[in-house]
């Protein structure tokens, strides 16, 4: 994957390569940013990568695939955004973002599932989080439960 300067913000699945405008175009670090994570998140999705289905055949603007894959990058960058520090800042486009492209898919009520879950894991690829590096810690961290402790009664 690459990234280059462009006119807008986007991703090009075939040459796999990210197109952001120049910093200073940006109301702020912060929406530069946030909008670098959208990209970024699209761009997860490459076969090469995450392999998302939404990505492997070009959909027309508007269409459910389409709104589908925006959901799943602006939750994905909601997350990385969240991670990075700078969610106040971009709360509110974000979810009007989410709020647009889930208005265009209300009848599917598996749809915020699916994107949040897909969304998790691109921003997850994004962090360089993976099960190997969580599960562990998670394990350790977890208090051990003494039996005959709390005055419970086990059967």
């Amino acid at each position: 994957m690459s990234i280059h300067e462009g006119h807008r913000a986007c991703y090009l699945p075939a040459p796999d390569t990210v197109c952001m405008p120049a910093p200073g175009r940006f109301e702020s670090a912060e929406a530069y940013y946030a909008t670098l994570f959208h990209e970024l998140c699209h761009a997860s999705g490459h076969p090469r990568r995450l392999n998302r289905p939404s990505l492997q055949t070009p959909c027309p603007f508007g269409s459910a695939p389409y709104s589908e894959e925006e959901l799943v990058a602006e939750m994905g960058a909601a997350f990385v955004c969240g991670v990075t520090g700078i969610d106040s800042v971009t709360l509110d486009n974000s979810a009007a973002y989410i709020d647009f492209w889930l208005s265009r898919l209300r009848k599917d009520t598996r749809l915020l599932l699916r994107a949040a879950s897909q969304g998790q894991k691109a921003a997850d690829f994004i962090l360089g989080i993976t099960a190997e590096r969580v599960l562990p810690a998670t394990r350790q961290q977890r208090p051990r439960r003494q039996h005959g402790v709390g005055g419970g009664h086990h059967s």
